[in-house]
């Protein structure tokens, strides 16, 4: 019996050994087993993937793999030419909100920076980020394949950068956070809303030297932070700038 043969379209190939990235190639089928579990044997996990065809139908995750067949699979952002009558990817969330790993914290902040619910803890254990993923409908983001490919998780991304200030707008272009981001309106160390506070509700917790400086602060009703316009302001406002280009 003829092998599998099979294609991955734009990121997904990020997964794939490297003479296996943007090509069709043929795989052996040693035994049967779902769709979702060949995807995932190969590397893609399975929140990334929105489209399967199974020669040149759309199929679920739960079709059982045949030899000979011819296998396509597409990510959100690069859809087959004809619209398929099946999707194995979740509609978008109606309001982007977020749930990240232990390695993380510092795409956390910045995402709050944004205006965005995101929740990060450094203790989480894997089954409680899958789990709070699917219950509050969260976006996970992880570099943490094992934790992606977990069946509870329905919305997940792995971000390709390192770097907290690249993975900011790789996250915005994924999920198209710029026309919706409210910068400053949330406490960057626990996600709580912030409020407006004056001078006289704030005088006590910060320097006198600040309050001869600023006449604007923000209060977490959440931890107690107060924050205003200081130096880093301009920086923080500076990326910010940067995303509108995204």
């Amino acid at each position: 019996m003829s092998p599998l043969t099979l294609r991955f379209h734009g990121p997904l190939n990020d997964f794939l050994a490297p003479e296996r990235r943007g090509v069709e190639f043929a795989h052996p089928l040693p035994a049967p087993c779902s769709v979702k579990d060949l995807i995932e044997s190969l590397g893609p996990p399975h929140p990334e993937v929105d489209v399967v065809l199974v020669d040149g139908a759309a199929v679920d995750f739960s079709h059982r793999v045949q030899r000979g067949q011819r296998i396509c699979v597409h990510p959100p952002d690069c859809p087959p030419e004809e619209t398929p009558s099946l999707r194995v990817g979740p509609p978008a969330l109606s309001e982007p909100r977020f749930l990240l790993d232990v390695g993380l914290g510092r795409l956390a902040s910045l995402l709050r920076m944004l205006g965005f619910d995101t929740v990060w803890r450094n203790d989480f254990a894997d089954d409680v980020l899958a789990r709070r993923s699917r219950d509050e409908q969260r976006i996970l983001l992880t570099r943490d394949l094992g934790v992606l490919k977990r069946s509870e998780v329905v919305h997940g991304y792995f971000p390709r950068e390192t770097n907290p200030s690249r993975q900011l707008p790789e996250v915005a272009r994924r999920y198209g956070l710029v026309p919706r981001m409210r910068p400053f309106t949330r406490c960057l160390a626990c996600n709580t809303p912030l409020a407006g506070a004056s001078p006289d509700e704030v005088r006590g917790r910060v320097p006198e030297r600040v309050l001869a400086t600023f006449s604007s602060f923000q209060h977490c009703p959440g931890c107690q932070r107060v924050f205003w316009a200081g130096s880093h302001h301009d920086r923080m406002r500076a990326l910010i700038d940067s995303l509108r280009g995204v």
